[in-house]
């Protein structure tokens, strides 16, 4: 295993969560660097924002040429979201880890959803063997992490989540994940039927880090939230200058700019 990819596993066997924040581009992976967060995952549908497009648009080129950029950008350890794998069969979602490999990263996700609106989540066999292949793929060199996607896609059954999660793990995951789940009881569920690290998504109604912490959960991800709150001050410094003609923005442009200035120079 790399070092990077040895020091973001070992980022998950900590009393303390690991708090994973997700940048977007390279100037927002070097500002969340300045600010002490100690690894860093990319967003697919942050990224897919920046090209003007909603998630799950972007390419497998595209995802891979992006995480090498956020990889250059900083000293951190960085993991992928890299969707289902960009494939369906398992050949193909290896084919995908081998690139990720290859771009440097220390860790990748693979999730169990297809994007197809008939069957939205693959066979639970199938799916398993895709984790199988990405795992083997792998070979060690970076840490993979297994999502499964029902709470997001309408099919909010634990124990199903649950059953997946352990075949992941049987599979070769090395982190588990399960978007969506947003009950205490839920999570701490999931913790106590895995032998692996879990993450979970911060959102809103959801469990703060300190009772995540408390339910044994190793790892607090925020997924494409924070490219969204930059999205949402720009709307807020557009409406103020198109309905109001005032320039109350620019408080918040200076603390960002000096923000900026620390982190790149």
């Amino acid at each position: 295993m790399t070092e990077l990819a040895q020091r973001f596993l070992e980022l998950h066997n900590r009393p303390e969560p690991l708090l994973l924040p997700n940048p977007w581009d390279a100037g927002s992976a070097k500002l969340l660097e300045s600010l002490g967060f100690q690894a860093l995952a990319t967003t697919s549908s942050g990224f897919a924002a920046t090209l003007g497009r909603l998630d799950g648009s972007v390419t497998r080129e595209e995802a891979i040429a992006h995480s090498a950029q956020i990889v250059s950008a900083t000293s951190l350890p960085v993991s992928a979201d890299l969707e289902n794998g960009f494939a369906d069969e398992p050949d193909g979602v290896a084919q995908t880890i081998r690139l990720a490999v290859d771009a440097g990263l220390a860790g990748c996700s693979v999730e169990d959803y297809s994007g197809r609106q008939e069957s939205p989540i693959y066979d639970a066999g199938a799916a398993a063997e895709r984790i199988r292949a990405a795992a083997e793929a792998a070979a060690g060199e970076l840490v993979l992490t297994a999502r499964s996607e029902n709470y997001l896609h309408g099919r909010p059954d634990l124990d199903d989540t649950v059953a997946r999660l352990q075949s992941y793990q049987e599979a070769g995951a090395d982190v588990l994940y399960a978007p969506g789940l947003r009950s205490l009881d839920e999570i701490r569920t999931l913790v106590e039927s895995v032998d692996r690290p879990v993450n979970v998504l911060a959102r809103p109604g959801g469990p703060s880090v300190p009772e995540l912490a408390e339910a044994g959960v190793s790892r607090v991800s925020v997924g494409g939230a924070f490219a969204f709150v930059a999205f949402g001050g720009v709307v807020e410094a557009a409406r103020e200058l198109l309905d109001e003609g005032t320039y109350g923005y620019w408080d918040r442009a200076a603390a960002g700019s000096k923000a900026a200035r620390s982190a790149f120079g």
